[in-house]
């Protein structure tokens, strides 16, 4: 008897310890999933709290899952891959209806994936895709079309240089090295402004999509770069640090260096307002009421297109003033 009561304790134990792997469970909702009623619960592994875009998002996800009554575990990976994977591996052990995540990187998901897969529990993509070559490691991916967002900030610089013959110096803060936006926005804009030879990206460097990494790394674009005429930042955060270097280089951002970025959160539009920043390429970070209605379907075995792309638009001066009052985020 002793050993039987000694084996239930250590079984309670153990499920413990799993629940509060990959950074800890944030149920929002009542009911447990998984276990036969008719909650859903969601497994949710997200990339970090790196920006104000990121902090959004969390708040839509964690709020839309409340008003969907679906149950939510949610776990923070501090933009380390090796957590959302431990995260994925916890939610798959607590048999959770299904899992969203936000990828770090592009890369090294299938094993994990297959895991998930194995086990019958559907995987949705949210925000950032993967490079994985078998599609039938998830059901769906919502979020935006990173690439397009690129092309849309090469297309409004090649517009404000296009009367003009002088070579464009151009410096690049890229997002996280190895993830889908900073590939996508990248390739997006150098395919745009590639057409053009007085556009050079003179430097280009990851900012880990952080305000801190990207004003220490404009603080060196200026000291190895005397005359830079551009900026573009892979999000409003990095941007946003880089004009704390540009006026502590006793330059004038907006005016002196033209900038451009990505994700319009109210910190950017705030900036983009007041001159600081030219243009803005919009990404929205408001995908958790999307996220939970294609959650139900995918849970009921209903057909979900396999890409679900967000509505986005771009911001100009003018244009921010008149909505930056009504911005949610």
């Amino acid at each position: 008897m002793f050993k039987r009561i000694s084996a239930l304790v250590l079984a309670g134990l153990t499920a413990l310890s799993v629940a509060s792997c990959g950074g800890g469970d944030g149920t929002t909702s009542a009911g447990t999933g998984g276990g036969g009623d008719d909650t859903i619960t969601m497994g949710f592994a997200q990339v970090g709290a790196e920006s104000g875009w990121r902090t959004a998002n969390t708040k839509s996800v964690q709020e839309s899952a409340k008003s969907a009554g679906i149950t939510l575990k949610f776990s923070d990976a501090q933009q380390k891959q090796e957590n959302q994977i431990k995260a994925i591996r916890s939610y798959i052990q607590q048999k959770v209806d299904v899992i969203a995540f936000s990828p770090v990187v592009e890369s090294g998901w299938d094993p994990v994936l297959n895991e998930a897969k194995n086990a019958k529990i559907p995987v949705i993509l949210t925000d950032r895709a993967v490079d994985s070559k078998d599609t039938s490691l998830y059901k769906t991916f919502l979020g935006s079309d990173f690439v397009e967002e690129g092309k849309k900030a090469g297309q409004w610089l090649v517009e404000q240089y296009k009367d003009s013959q002088d070579t464009v110096n151009i410096v690049e803060l890229q997002g996280t090295t190895g993830s889908a936006p900073a590939n996508d926005r990248k390739a997006g804009f150098q395919e745009v402004i590639g057409a053009d030879p007085k556009f050079k990206i003179i430097a280009s460097q990851t900012g880990d999509f952080t305000r801190a990494k990207g004003k220490e790394v404009m603080e060196a674009f200026l000291k190895s770069n005397p005359d830079i005429d551009v900026l573009y930042a892979h999000n409003d955060d990095m941007g946003l640090g880089a004009i704390e270097a540009i006026e502590g280089a006793g330059k004038v951002p907006g005016k002196d260096i033209k900038i451009i970025t990505v994700d319009a959160v109210k910190d950017g539009m705030q900036a983009l307002a007041d001159g600081k920043i030219n243009f803005i390429v919009e990404c929205s970070p408001l995908l958790g009421p999307q996220l939970m209605d294609l959650a139900k379907k995918v849970v009921k075995g209903e057909q979900v297109p396999a890409r679900v792309v967000t509505e986005e638009t771009t911001f100009t001066q003018e244009q921010a003033k008149q909505v930056l009052s009504s911005r949610q985020y």
